[in-house]
């Protein structure tokens, strides 16, 4: 049996990062991942996603041209768009590829447990002082569409297509479905999507659902009754009932199961490390219970996004290099996006007192021709801003200020000191905080 310092199980950008901390803290780490490598960010999520959605929206920014005045003509190639992505994608996979290169290849093995501290991967038997799980998560594919055909794709197969579909039916309305599902409809695609939760990217107010179905010219269905799937020469027939209670039948050339991702466990063998079920995660810590086993990344199933996995990957590096002795790290404020248009960033959590501005009378945004959408802003009632959902253009940008804003602890009145430029997006966050400082007044009162 050979003897390990760190074990770290599964070269993504979580398990990277953590090699990268466990190294820093003097550890002798060991890295295993039988692939393909290069991330899931850069093989099939945020990178190759943006590619298409970049495509999109120049097409789509060359058709609004006779609301300015202008006229054009827009031809889409679904060969050549797709060529492009696949291009460009390779390049990110190459760059995170030769990241992994520069600390050493991994051992290219699919690891499986064999007691608490043990595992065995290519026929060879480790027993590691502490692990790190960093396995990443998988497609949910739903009973309904299993087995069909290969015309039902899943999210980590829609960018090796090598043209675009002439119709496609998205399962899922959060991030990935919204994003992928827009992003084709632009390029000429009929698209249709289904959700069951009645929700929209990740949003759970209804209100704030409402926004963002109004500001998206797609054909949603949410809270649908599936009632019948069948695979046709043509692609997939599917029959469904809306919430309107009428019935709808059609067939698409392609599928997009869109339905969320769940950690990548099931091949690990947990129940031999006494694993099944998982312990508890302490998030400060990464760490399973009061065992040697640490984690990270998607298969946390927690904040599944890049930016969190690169945290966790650290933290959990650096705490297996330190074990049985792990360091609590704060984490950092809540940050997620969604690349629609209008964008999507939902920052930190609500608190007791809400201000808010309607895109429709921001200036900036009328000039652009971007004015849909919502910003909220929310604060404690001692006038602390606690987050934000913002649901407008370029919200990416917006999101990132909030985000700063309530780590550094700010104030509502502090953020209204800031400097604000005329006229850009920004105002609108400076009439939503004084809207905010208006309702904590008469909260107070």
């Amino acid at each position: 049996m050979e003897a390990l310092d760190v074990a770290i199980i599964g070269g993504g950008t979580a398990g990277l990062n953590a090699r990268r901390a466990a190294l820093a803290h003097g550890a002798r780490v060991t890295l295993f991942d039988p692939g393909p490598l290069g991330t899931t960010c850069a093989r099939v999520g945020c990178m190759p996603s943006k590619l298409l959605i970049a495509a999109a929206e120049l097409a789509h920014d060359a058709q609004r041209g006779p609301e300015f005045g202008i006229r054009t003509t827009v031809e889409v190639d679904p060969v050549a768009v797709m060529q492009r992505v696949r291009r460009m994608r390779d390049l990110f996979v190459s760059r995170a590829k030769q990241g992994i290169e520069k600390l050493g290849d991994p051992i290219p093995e699919t690891v499986r447990f064999t007691g608490p501290d043990r595992f065995e991967a290519g026929g060879v038997e480790y027993r590691a002082r502490a692990i790190v799980l960093a396995t990443g998560s998988e497609p949910v594919i739903p009973d309904p569409w299993r087995g069909l055909s290969d015309a039902v794709i899943t999210t980590d197969q829609v960018f090796e297509l090598e043209r675009l579909p002439e119709s496609l039916l998205v399962i899922g309305a959060g991030a990935i479905g919204l994003e992928l599902g827009q992003a084709m409809h632009r390029l000429g695609v009929r698209v249709t999507v289904l959700d069951v939760t009645g929700r929209l990217a990740g949003l759970e107010d209804d209100h704030l659902v409402g926004v963002l179905r109004d500001s998206l010219p797609l054909d949603l269905h949410l809270r649908h009754e599936l009632l019948s799937v069948a695979p046709t020469d043509g692609g997939v027939s599917v029959a469904f009932r809306g919430e309107d209670g009428e019935e709808h039948v059609a067939t698409w050339e392609r599928v997009l199961v869109a339905a969320g991702r769940r950690p990548r466990l099931s091949a690990l063998g947990l129940d031999a490390a006494g694993l099944d079920p998982l312990p508890a995660i302490d998030p400060e810590t990464c760490r399973l219970g009061d065992t040697h086993i640490y984690v990270a990344g998607d298969v946390t199933g927690s904040r599944m996004i890049l930016h969190e996995a690169a945290h966790e990957g650290r933290i959990a590096g650096a705490n297996a290099a330190r074990h049985p002795h792990p360091v609590a790290e704060a984490r950092k404020t809540p940050l997620a996006l969604v690349f629609t248009d209008p964008q999507v960033a939902r920052v930190g959590r609500r608190g007791d007192v809400t201000g808010a501005l309607d895109f429709a009378f921001q200036s900036r945004a009328k000039v652009l021709g971007r004015d849909a959408g919502r910003l909220e802003v929310y604060a404690d009632a001692d006038g602390r801003l606690t987050g934000a959902t913002v649901i407008g253009p370029d919200a990416e940008h917006l999101g990132h200020l909030l985000a700063w804003a309530v780590q550094a602890g700010l104030s509502v009145h502090d953020a209204i000191e800031m400097p604000f430029y005329h006229p850009v997006l920004e105002e609108g966050l400076e009439a939503a905080l004084k809207d905010l400082r208006s309702r904590l007044g008469a909260s107070a009162a």
